[in-house]
């Protein structure tokens, strides 16, 4: 007993000089992504959680504390939405920690880029400490997710729009025949995976034999949108690239296959039921590294001034130079001005939170047998379609706006 609580006791000096190491080496520039990895661990927690805890949940009187015990799939459902309140309200205090930093000498801009190990340990007891909470107030939870997702599927929106258009004026700006022509070759595989793709669409969702009028309705509209942005696009009064229509193109299908895939497995026009299991787990695996990538991608453009998350009084917002000149030292320390809202940096994390949540559990809808169907139900079926159409009313509006609008600046 000796010998083992003094192993115990080196493994735990020697996890704990581990941690101090890893996040001492957290600079300012990679704080950002130090948040992206504390995020992905919050999932794989979540996703671990769902597999593994249901068991133990069932003997904690204050979590099923009901007449009748209810099915495995409640309690795994549970367990993900208290991860993700926990995971919730750690990236939302500091976002209200964080409102009003304006500079570097401001002392929380510290606590923004360091002070990791403190911030850890924080996540750790408020993920535990959820599990210690009344079922009501996950119940809440859950139904104010819905929205929060919501309103994170049109952040995921924006950035996919600002992501395209950067990608187009970074190659055009090289104002070379070989980026032309890297252009052409991949707005022309996008096209060809677009089309390639409704075509396996009309196979899956469209079997013979039955009325599908649904699912055809829905394909072929996310077709008339594809063809609508090449020729907006093209026209020679908007002179845009067909490098945004293709992808946004190829993103929009990709949003209609997830809809038609997340159809309930009874329903006669999912030609994917027979491969359920399989199709509903690569589905919730691609929405969440769509979710990582969003996440990494919003850390990574927080110092642009094309994103939302530049405060005026950043540098990269266009900032004026003084009218007098003033000594380089002093210019120096006035000009540390933050490069990003750090609260709007965290909110982000926050919604993604509550996206991952729905996500792993079916935006709270039946998960199937086993527990093992995610993402399933008329509810994640409108949520993927309506936010297809939303992505091109946006892109559509980022075409058209500069001519319907020409004294503004878009």
């Amino acid at each position: 007993m000796w010998a083992a609580s003094c192993l115990a006791s080196c493994c735990a000096a020697c996890a704990c000089d581990a941690c101090r190491t890893v996040v001492s080496g957290i600079s300012r520039r990679s704080a950002r992504i130090a948040y992206c990895g504390l995020f992905a661990l919050s999932l794989f927690v979540s996703w671990i959680l769902r597999e593994v805890a249901a068991p133990l949940m069932e003997q904690l009187p204050w979590i099923n504390h009901f007449h009748k015990t209810p099915n495995r799939e409640w309690f795994e459902t549970d367990a993900v939405l208290r991860v993700s309140l926990g995971n919730f309200l750690f990236f939302t205090i500091l976002s209200f920690l964080m409102i009003g930093v304006k500079n570097q000498r401001d002392p929380r801009d510290g606590l923004h880029h360091g002070r990791w190990m403190m911030k850890i340990v924080c996540w750790f007891i408020l993920v535990i400490l959820m599990f210690f909470v009344p079922n009501e107030i996950i119940s809440f939870y859950e139904t104010i997710s819905k929205f929060g997702s919501g309103l994170f599927l049109l952040i995921q929106v924006v950035l996919l729009l600002d992501f395209v258009h950067g990608w187009n004026d970074k190659w055009v700006g090289y104002d070379e025949q070989f980026w032309y022509v890297a252009l052409f070759i991949v707005s022309l595989v996008c096209y060809l995976a677009t089309f390639g793709f409704s075509g396996l669409l009309f196979h899956w969702f469209t079997p013979s034999g039955q009325d599908c009028g649904l699912n055809t309705f829905l394909i072929v509209m996310t077709l008339i949108l594809v063809i609508l942005f090449a020729i907006v696009a093209l026209h020679p009064a908007v002179g845009s690239s067909i490098l945004p229509a293709s992808v946004i193109s190829l993103y929009c299908m990709y949003l209609c296959y997830s809809g038609l895939a997340s159809e309930p497995r009874d329903y006669e026009c999912n030609g994917l039921h027979k491969h359920s299991k399989a199709i509903s787990t690569g589905t919730v695996t691609v929405g969440l590294l769509t979710t990582i990538l969003s996440v990494v991608y919003s850390a990574v453009r927080a110092g642009s001034s094309t994103t939302l998350l530049s405060p005026p009084s950043s540098p990269r917002a266009g900032g004026g130079k003084p009218l007098l000149p003033l000594d380089k030292a002093d210019e120096e320390k006035k000009n540390k001005a933050v490069t990003y809202s750090y609260a709007f940096f965290h909110i982000i994390f926050s919604l993604a939170s509550m996206y991952s949540a729905m996500l792993l559990t079916g935006w709270s809808t039946s998960v199937g047998e086993s527990g093992k169907l995610v993402d399933v139900g008329w509810p994640s079926v409108w949520i993927r379609i309506l936010t297809a159409w939303v992505i091109a009313a946006l892109y559509m509006w980022s075409l058209l706006a500069p001519i319907l609008f020409p004294d503004r600046d878009f």
